[in-house]
Formats: C-alpha cells, sequence, structure tokens
C-alpha cells in the first residue's frame, strides 16, 4: 500500500471510524480522536499483512472496534457522557427534545455489552449487516436477530428512561 492508497482509505473512513470511536467514548471527542489516530498507525503499520479477504473498510472497523475495547478493558472504567457535546442548548423546544433523546439513547447503549455495542454503533453508522458481520465474526442470521434484540432492549430503555 502507497502513501496515496493509505491516505485515500484514511479520507474515505476516518469519518465513520471517529464516530464508531466517539460512541465508545460516550462523546468524549479527546478520547474518540486518540482512538482514530490509533487505529490509523495501526492500519499503516500493519498494511503489508492485509490479504484482502474481506473489504479494507470491514478490517479498519475491527482494528477500531479492538482498540476502543482494548483501551477500555485496560482502563476498567466508563466513559463520562460528554455533557457539553450532547446537550447543546438552543432556543428551539424541538432540537432540546432531539437532544435529550440522543443523549439517552447514548446513555442506554453505554449500558449494553462490549460486543452489541460494537453492533449498535457499527448499525449506526449504516454499514452493511454482511460487513459487520464479518467484522465481528458471526452469521448473517445471527447478527440479524442480536440487532432486533439490541434495537428492542434499546427502545426499552430510552422509553423507560433507565
Amino acid at each position: 500500500m502507497t502513501e496515496q492508497e493509505f491516505t485515500k482509505i484514511y479520507n474515505s473512513n476516518a469519518s465513520k471510524v471517529h464516530r464508531l470511536c466517539l460512541g465508545y467514548a460516550s462523546g468524549n471527542n479527546e478520547l474518540a480522536d486518540e482512538w482514530l489516530q490509533e487505529t490509523f498507525i495501526k492500519v499503516w503499520n500493519h498494511r503489508n499483512s492485509f490479504k484482502g479477504k474481506s473489504a479494507i473498510d470491514t478490517w479498519i472497523y475491527r482494528i477500531a472496534v479492538n482498540i476502543c475495547l482494548g483501551d477500555l478493558r485496560k482502563s476498567r472504567k466508563s466513559i463520562p457522557i460528554n455533557e457539553d457535546l450532547l446537550s447543546k442548548r438552543s432556543n428551539d423546544e424541538e432540537n432540546d427534545n432531539d437532544e435529550k433523546n440522543i443523549k439517552q439513547m447514548y446513555h442506554c447503549i453505554d449500558q449494553l455489552t462490549e460486543q452489541n455495542k460494537a453492533l449498535i454503533l457499527l448499525e449506526l453508522e449504516n454499514i452493511s449487516q454482511a460487513t459487520i458481520a464479518q467484522t465481528v465474526g458471526l452469521a448473517h442470521g445471527t447478527l440479524r436477530t442480536r440487532l432486533s434484540r439490541i434495537r428492542k432492549s434499546l427502545l426499552k430503555c430510552i422509553k423507560n428512561g433507565k
């Protein structure tokens, strides 16, 4: 992989990987930036080990998920939700309600198991289910069932405010 190819891959995947990391970091932008940087350093350092058995973005998502989970396991602490990011003030009542719902959704996502959190964050990025299944090593049917259960669980959590 040349520097030009790497730059192209970075430009097409960085924003999705950042949002994925932001989900794991519960809105902590600095931590998400750190994980994004670490992900692409690892992509560059291990570029010759990519065998092409999956799409390059699948490989990158897997690296990002592993970095996020690994760092969370090392610290063994939950990441506090970045209140400033999720609760920007607006005079518009509808926007305030939307922001409250987004904050509640991230709170509920934060309560999921590590693998379920990875699945829903990848889905929220509109990554195809086939890619998600390949990234996490699940059969496509198993993934569909699990995502359905996760969505129901999140809906229940959001509605109950827990």
